[in-house]
């Protein structure tokens, strides 16, 4: 399998897919859950699928947005056509969701806010008892070359502000 990312040759603008992923996240939080999103966009630059966490409203341990969407690609998608494929989301992925990640052969993620920064937010809230672990060194430990871009300073404020008053 070729570990060639051919979209990292051309600049890619990754602000309009992480607001994308904040309106994704305000819709899954005014669903009942908790505020994260995710989208998968293909190597021509076309969203293929959107996905909000659904880990309260489905009683899904593993709802959250990026493995779910995961689910999705891997029956949707070959893997050779997935390492092509960037997966944007408003947090840093867990190292669950990173799991899904990899297992699925993605190979760009690109991140709004780290998830330091989230459980700057979630304090020792039980709905998210963050680990410390970044999904860098949770790549780090495979074998392929899994590009990270993260974190974008330009859309910090919008993330935090669809998790504002849900920790509490």
């Amino acid at each position: 399998m070729s570990h060639n990312h051919t979209n990292r040759s051309n600049p890619i603008n990754h602000i309009p897919y992480l607001q994308r992923c904040v309106e994704i996240s305000a819709m899954a939080r005014g669903a009942g859950n908790t505020p994260f999103g995710a989208l998968l966009v293909n190597r021509e630059g076309e969203i293929v699928l959107e996905q909000g966490n659904i880990e309260i409203t489905e009683s899904n341990c593993t709802g959250h947005a990026e493995t779910t969407l995961m689910a999705a690609a891997s029956k949707a998608f070959a893997k050779a056509e997935l390492w092509e494929f960037t997966l944007y989301t408003s947090v840093e992925p867990c190292a669950m969701c990173s799991g899904s990640i990899y297992w699925g052969n993605v190979g760009t993620v690109v991140y709004g806010i780290s998830e330091k920064k989230l459980a700057e937010m979630t304090g020792d809230n039980e709905q998210n008892p963050t680990l410390d672990l970044p999904c860098r060194v949770v790549f780090a430990q495979g074998n392929k070359p899994i590009q990270v871009i993260g974190p974008i300073p330009e859309v910090e404020s919008s993330i935090i502000a669809v998790h504002e008053g849900y920790w509490i």
